[in-house]
């Protein structure tokens, strides 16, 4: 929790530095006497479509993030289900021997954790994933063919859900549109530091809420455009990964039972 506060608190020091270098740059331009500009309905105009192109940008990034804070507990449930599906074949064959298939499921799981912060390959998670559904095919010979189509289409779910959250993450949202809100924004703060305001302490603080605004919201814009960033040194608004780290419990917990209980089958068959 404290390196979640933490990672927000940058962006508003990032704001809060670029806001201190605009009011400088503001207060050195009026005592130089270079403040050429007037505010006119243009300037306002201007201001009033840049916050229109930055809600347009929002709105595409919101949709993508809300649809993000699904995936991992989408993931989790589909791991969850392989994993008690798989150990439910036990009930009906004690002589089925799942362990390795738990072993591998509980392997994935700590690769997709990795993998989301960046510390393991996609190449690598899906030759995982791959082991995973080999080993998922051989429990049809304790199993019905219906169990294991189930089995299967919980992996087909897995393989889908990763690639969605690769296109997420490798994605940028329409960047030429990031292009003109980030040279707009600089425009304005440029004008916003040459333009005669007076008297002098209000064009300071009205040069501050802008600019601060202005910035903000093209910051948020653009940590909410990777959802997935845990990686990122200034990203604050990441989907929670808590569905996952949880489960890695409950899938160890399967895991041991079931080679508690393959152990014990293996001593009593006679020698």
């Amino acid at each position: 929790m404290k390196l979640h506060v933490s990672r927000k608190s940058r962006i508003f020091l990032r704001v809060g530095a670029i806001v201190v270098c605009v009011l400088a740059s503001k207060a050195s331009v009026h005592y130089l006497g270079w403040e050429a500009l007037t505010i006119n309905p243009l300037f306002t105009g201007i201001v009033a479509g840049n916050v229109f192109l930055m809600s347009f940008l929002l709105s595409g990034v919101l949709s993508d993030y809300k649809e993000s804070e699904r995936l991992p507990g989408e993931l989790a449930t589909s791991l969850e289900n392989l994993g008690q599906e798989t150990y439910a074949v036990r009930i009906l064959k004690p002589e089925a021997q799942v362990g390795d298939s738990l072993l591998k499921l509980q392997s994935l799981l700590r690769l997709l954790i990795r993998w989301f912060r960046r510390e393991a390959k996609t190449k690598q998670l899906f030759e995982n994933l791959n082991d995973l559904s080999e080993s998922v095919a051989l429990l049809e010979r304790w199993s019905q063919a219906t169990t294991v189509a189930r089995l299967k289409l919980e992996v087909a779910n897995i393989r889908r859900i990763i690639v969605r959250v690769h296109t997420i993450r490798e994605t940028s949202f329409i960047s030429s549109g990031y292009l003109i809100a980030d040279l707009v924004t600089i425009l304005l703060c440029s004008g916003l530091v040459f333009a005669r305001i007076e008297p002098f302490y209000e064009s300071l603080f009205f040069v501050g809420v802008i600019s601060f605004l202005l910035v903000y919201l093209l910051l948020m814009i653009r940590d909410l455009d990777n959802p997935f960033g845990y990686s990122e040194r200034f990203s604050g608004e990441d989907v929670s990964l808590y569905p996952l780290v949880s489960l890695e419990t409950r899938l160890e917990r399967l895991s041991v039972l079931a080679r508690n209980d393959e152990t014990k089958i293996g001593e009593e068959v006679p020698t």
